[in-house]
């Protein structure tokens, strides 16, 4: 889902809407109305004369009056998103819509970055975002993130100051260009929020998207990928062109005007990384009778610098980029998803494309999949593991997995293509290893608690990272009895575990 409404905004990915996996998973309350419903996608709603057995019904989250102790310091509620798409945080929408007597008087915002699937065992450490606002009930409370240098900046150059910028909603922070995976909504003292809205530009995992190789889709929100630019988007944004999931219905999907005279219609979209394209798919589902006739993308690469020249508000510059013919034009289908393969050109490394619709009409989806480029130290890592000498190659194979005929038969198995070439051949070797080579792999694994030999990261116990000495005296004689009792080393995921 896409941002809509404030033109500064409207560009934004709403990264915690649940339609792209956003979800609400802790509160300190949520009496009157469920936390869930903060990240609904659709508007909030009012039900003139619906109740329930607490009290009126409201589309939002919304808590119950606090009743803090006397001479105890004011409290607040607070409610916890795990995004739905991890990113960089621009600007926040605090939705009070039809909350009017029972909206909170301020809030803030925090922000963390948890790795794995165990937040809700995690104790993250939150950094602000927006400090504690005044809110406005049944009102869309807008606030945008920037870095204190480019607050700085912008405000020299326009020579516009700072309680000026506050008035509009501007809020100044260190963590702006920050990849968070999480926020917490900060209310006081209580209240109800209707939606909350976290907008932003999606920062995915490439390592983890292409480790393992295969085709992605690069041209995926969920992956980065943005639409720019577009002739004309009357009936139908044109970042629904790559949003996730199957369309809904029409207004799923990017829609142009009738057009009456001479010229096509067309899409710019920046892939989330550059990449060699394999396939693409192009969805007209529910376009019955304004499918376009016909289609053909284009695919251009970017300067070193990331840019292909000036766009102006018009278009103006597009037809000076380096536009390569990727797809000729293709007949299409009404309520049809198109796949093109055969029909592809080589035209190398590629970071954007121009969908071209003949004259005008409807697609819903457009999919680019292709092998992405991307920044990855393990290409170097794997460089230096081929030319190493046998025997040295064996030492460094052997510090991934102890066992000797698995790391004789990684030695052996060099040149390694890339990465995933390395994971899938060791995944598979691995498992044709008997069950006394596994003993001895797993025998040389660290006991948890115990001290790191030279050259382990110990990045899977950071957890216990500072323990007390009576935590590791403890963990160490639980070792001990498991051993003597078992005569096996006690293994465990320790990830995103504490001491």
């Amino acid at each position: 889902m896409r941002a809509t409404g404030h033109p500064a905004l409207a560009d934004l990915v709403d990264l915690a809407c649940e339609d792209v996996g956003g979800a609400a998973i802790l509160t300190n309350d949520e009496f009157f109305a469920a936390k869930e419903n903060l990240l609904r996608a659709r508007p909030a709603e009012w039900r003139e004369h619906e109740f329930t057995d607490k009290g009126k019904w409201m589309d939002g989250w919304e808590t119950r009056r606090r009743r803090d102790p006397p001479g105890a310091p004011p409290g607040d509620d607070w409610c916890v998103v795990r995004l739905g798409m991890p990113g960089v945080i621009r600007a926040a929408v605090i939705d009070t819509s039809f909350f009017r007597g029972n909206f909170p008087a301020e809030c803030a915002l925090e922000a963390s970055a948890i790795e794995g699937h165990l937040d809700l065992t995690a104790s993250p450490e939150w950094v602000e975002l927006l400090p504690r606002s005044p809110l406005k009930g049944d009102s869309k409370n807008e606030f945008r993130f920037t870095t204190q240098a480019a607050t700085a900046a912008a405000a020299a150059g326009s020579r516009v100051k700072r309680d000026s910028e506050a008035e509009s909603g501007f809020s100044s922070s260190p963590h702006a260009d920050r990849r968070f995976t999480h926020v917490r909504l900060r209310i006081y003292p209580d209240g109800g929020v209707a939606r909350l809205r976290v907008l932003g530009e999606v920062a995915p995992d490439w390592a983890r998207l292409g480790g393992h190789g295969g085709l992605v889709d690069l041209a995926a929100v969920e992956n980065g990928g943005q639409s720019i630019l577009c002739s004309d988007m009357f009936f139908g944004s044109r970042n629904n062109l790559i949003a996730s999931g199957r369309p809904h219905d029409m207004s799923s999907g990017w829609e142009t005007r009738r057009r009456r005279g001479p010229g096509h219609d067309w899409n710019i979209v920046r892939l989330g990384a550059p990449g060699t394209l394999r396939r693409i798919e192009l969805d007209t589902t529910h376009f019955k009778g304004n499918a376009p006739g016909r289609c053909s993308v284009d695919a251009c690469a970017a300067r070193p610098a990331g840019r292909v020249g000036p766009v102006g508000s018009a278009g103006a510059g597009v037809d000076s980029w380096d536009w390569r013919v990727l797809l000729p034009l293709s007949p299409m289908q009404p309520h049809t998803r198109h796949v093109f393969e055969d029909e592809l050109r080589l035209v190398g490394r590629v970071t954007h494309l121009r969908l071209n619709v003949f004259p005008d009409g409807g697609v819903a989806r457009l999919r680019a999949f292709g092998e992405p480029f991307h920044d990855d130290p393990r290409v170097t890592a794997l460089a230096r593991l081929n030319a190493l000498p046998r025997e040295e190659a064996l030492a460094a194979t052997r510090s991934f997995c102890a066992s000797l005929k698995w790391a004789e038969r990684m030695a052996d198995a060099r040149p390694f293509e890339d990465a995933a070439a390395l994971l899938r051949i060791g995944d598979r070797l691995f498992w044709q290893l008997s069950d006394a080579d596994w003993l001895e792999a797993f025998a040389a694994h660290p006991r948890i608690g115990e001290r790191r030999l030279e050259g382990q990261t110990g990045q899977e116990q950071a957890g216990l990272a500072g323990a007390a000495a009576n935590t590791l005296a403890q963990l160490e004689q639980a070792n001990r009895e498991y051993f003597e009792k078992h005569g096996f080393v006690f293994l465990i995921c320790a990830t995103g575990k504490e001491a």
